[in-house]
């Protein structure tokens, strides 16, 4: 039996978050306590539907990670709107919204293990270093 990829327990373990509640508010909760930089940038913010998209963005990013060009060009897209020169969302802040996305999922995901922990690391990763490498 063929072992679940890094991307297939990623959406497995994001796909059980969504589906037991309030995940991506309470991640947002947990993000915006995290630093007040944060909270600045998010002042003026339509959560809503900046919970669609992150939500959408969590799904193709993971896509990414395996060279789909459709997620890739997501993530090419939402590095150019949150570089210097758009939203200026520094590399530092990535940290924080890793370990703020990891601890939520790990609260919400009920067969929250190692290797999904991996999984959760490897992907977010991806996109930070995406991310920060296109600041």
């Amino acid at each position: 039996m063929n072992e679940a990829s890094p991307k297939d327990r990623f959406l497995e373990s994001l796909g059980r978050c969504i589906d037991s509640g309030d995940f991506i508010s309470t991640f947002y909760d947990r993000f915006l306590a995290a630093d007040p930089e944060i909270r600045e940038k998010f002042r003026d913010t339509d959560f809503d539907r900046q919970k669609r998209m992150l939500e959408r963005s969590l799904l193709l990013s993971a896509g990414a990670t395996t060279g789909d060009a459709g997620a890739l060009r997501e993530l090419r897209e939402r590095a150019k709107t949150h570089d210097r020169n758009h939203l200026d969302i520094p590399p530092r802040l990535y940290e924080l919204w890793r370990s703020s996305m990891t601890e939520t999922a790990r609260e919400f995901d009920r067969e929250w293990s190692p290797q999904i922990e991996d999984a959760w690391d490897r992907i977010l990763g991806h996109i930070i270093r995406h991310m920060t490498t296109h600041y």
